[in-house]
């Protein structure tokens, strides 16, 4: 399954805004390559259209997942309890590090899942309960 994604460079730590077409094996190669650095950020969405689109930035084991349904709409994924909800957590993101509480910050590993299930259904209902912003 094709998909189309940017990410944080993993040589420079900067955000490349050059998107890429690939089966998702390679956009998983990628984030392995984040992982092994500890954090990132990460854009995708299908072919077939620029919306949704579905970011993931995260920092060691937590995350922060955001949907974007169009250029005007978007969402936070409710955490999943991995961090109290008043802790707040510094995650990657487009601009560089912002500030989540715990109640939008998820396990890496869980916020990884979803974003292969966005893909391979093609849609992100189903990943969990949105917050819009």
């Amino acid at each position: 399954m094709n998909v189309v994604w940017a990410t944080t460079s993993p040589e420079s730590g900067r955000f490349s805004t050059v998107e890429r077409r690939s089966d998702i094996s390679v956009l998983s190669v990628r984030f392995g390559q984040l992982r092994a650095l500890g954090h990132g950020y990460l854009e995708v969405r299908l072919p077939d259209s620029d919306y949704p689109l579905l970011t993931l930035g995260f920092r060691g084991d937590h995350a922060v997942v955001h949907l974007f349904r169009d250029a005007e709409r978007v969402s936070l994924l409710l955490g999943d309890g991995v961090v109290p909800s008043d802790a707040v957590v510094d995650i990657p993101s487009i601009d560089g590090p912002a500030e989540f509480t715990g109640d939008f910050v998820l396990n890496i590993e869980h916020a990884s899942r979803l974003v292969c299930t966005f893909i391979r259904e093609g849609a992100p209902n189903g990943l969990g309960q949105w917050c819009p912003l």
